[in-house]
């Protein structure tokens, strides 16, 4: 379990294809990484394979590498990282699963003030866990949605912080990034769906 709020951003320095799909070692400023921990990268929740002071290696089978960004991942890719969330640490962001719902393409990237606006093109089955002012996690980083500009769409806005603190800051239209819509949105959706028949909009009187 992960809250979204990105404690260092690292470096990919190895790439290597496995049997079972890649391994990634990462450069970070973590120290007493140890195997079997878990650590999210770009917001896919990884296990560690090995790791020392100021690296480790996370694996990622051909099932990940198929359904997130990270078959596109080479070398010198900076990456948000953040550790597993401990008991009594503080809940400042959401909480984050690691479980990548889909990869959005960057569609628009506008500034308005001091903040830069996301546009994300979405999967039609992702839109309706969505919603104004809630919560999704971009890339591991946890964000309030800003506005839905289109129904298959979703727009985020990045302060100066997150924009310096993270790699969002440098994304360009056309980018691809991994998106995990709130958990609770998508219990709620799963409780009602046996019911979704019953429900009926009323009409205007």
């Amino acid at each position: 379990m992960f809250t979204g709020l990105i404690s260092d951003v690292g470096t990919i320095d190895r790439v290597r294809t496995t049997d079972a799909g890649r391994e990634f070692r990462i450069r970070s400023s973590y120290d007493g990484v140890r195997a079997g921990e878990s650590i999210a990268v770009c917001g896919v929740c990884l296990t560690v394979i090995e790791g020392g002071d100021g690296w480790f290696t996370v694996a990622a089978v051909t099932t990940t590498l198929g359904r997130t960004t990270l078959g596109d991942w080479g070398e010198r890719r900076r990456v948000n990282l953040e550790r597993a969330l401990a008991v009594g640490d503080r809940l400042g962001g959401h909480f984050v699963q690691g479980h990548v719902d889909a990869v959005a393409e960057v569609t628009r990237v506008a500034r308005e003030g001091d903040a830069l606006l996301v546009d994300l093109a979405l999967p039609a089955a992702l839109a309706p866990l969505l919603v104004p002012h809630g919560s999704i996690s971009v890339d591991g980083v946890s964000l309030t949605v800003n506005e839905i500009p289109e129904p298959h769409a979703v727009q985020i806005s990045l302060i100066e912080f997150t924009r310096h603190h993270t790699t969002l800051g440098a994304v360009r239209v056309g980018d691809r990034v991994n998106v995990e819509a709130d958990v609770l949105g998508k219990y709620v959706q799963r409780l009602l769906s046996p019911h979704a028949s019953s429900f009926t909009v009323p009409s205007d009187a």
